[in-house]
């Protein structure tokens, strides 16, 4: 059987020590807009153990490998950040809709693809928060308002299809439910525990990843006490609070699931 979640969301309750690279990533990704003048993140950085000098090495390397743009003493998200960006707001404010009981199918019918574009394929269509039922087949429950990309015509056909058989089976076929919980669980008490800035942000930055891989499936078809709007929560309220630590302007907008961005700025996992 499948299980339909990355290796680094099993990893992530190992909260990885972040590096200069990640800190900077998870600032600049949690800015609206994402972008900070030299002298702010040689500020911001400070709390979590990165020196001026380091920082300064970091931001050139990032530059040369394409993560950043330097314009006149501020640097922003590349364009390839830029995307994840926005997969990352919305995996803290997924937009639902009522489920009806229909579910998303993808079915793959382009053939002759190299290693590369398959697993690329693969990659955007677990982004999409679809899993895969057999070899080219992906399916979720439709209660995501949000399209497929036009440009998935190409490669596959899609359809609304009404499973048979019992949703709960199948929901258990596709996602490993009970070790994303388990996961989340631990993160939370880990962020809960976490006292020193560095620690915090290791915590929350780790809590990111694993929502990334969170199915966002119709309450009906959860289990109970589903920690998922219990880890959006608790990084909500880290976001707040670092915000007001940090100086950090806030964007408009709402918060919650089914609703559009936190009116605070967001910091990000790198």
């Amino acid at each position: 059987m499948r299980t339909n979640v990355s290796a680094e969301a099993g990893e992530a309750a190992g909260l990885r020590p972040l590096s200069a690279r990640s800190v900077v990533l998870s600032l600049l990704l949690g800015a609206h807009p994402p972008e900070l003048p030299v002298k702010d993140l040689v500020r911001l950085v400070e709390p979590f153990g990165v020196g001026g000098s380091t920082l300064r090495a970091a931001l050139s390397r990032m530059v040369a490998a394409g993560d950043l743009r330097r314009t006149d003493g501020v640097y922003g998200l590349s364009d390839r950040l830029l995307a994840r960006q926005r997969r990352q707001d919305e995996a803290l404010h997924p937009r639902t809709r009522a489920w009806d009981g229909d579910w998303e199918m993808v079915v793959i019918t382009a053939t002759g693809r190299g290693p590369a574009e398959r697993a690329d394929l693969r990659a955007r269509l677990a982004a999409l928060r679809l899993a895969e039922l057999r070899e080219g087949v992906w399916l979720r429950p439709a209660n995501l308002a949000r399209p497929l990309p036009d440009d998935l015509a190409r490669v596959a056909e899609t359809y609304t299809a009404h499973p048979d058989g019992s949703p709960h089976d199948l929901v258990a076929r596709l996602w490993p439910l009970d070790a994303w919980a388990t996961t989340a669980r631990t993160l939370l008490a880990h962020a809960t525990g976490a006292h020193h800035p560095a620690d915090r942000l290791t915590a929350f930055a780790a809590a990111v990843r694993h929502l990334l891989t969170d199915p966002v499936l119709p309450p009906a078809l959860l289990p109970p006490d589903w920690p998922g709007e219990a880890l959006r929560t608790g990084y909500a309220g880290y976001e707040e609070e670092l915000a007001a630590s940090v100086g950090l302007r806030g964007t408009p907008g709402g918060h919650g699931e089914g609703r559009p961005g936190h009116a605070e700025d967001r910091v990000r996992k790198a």
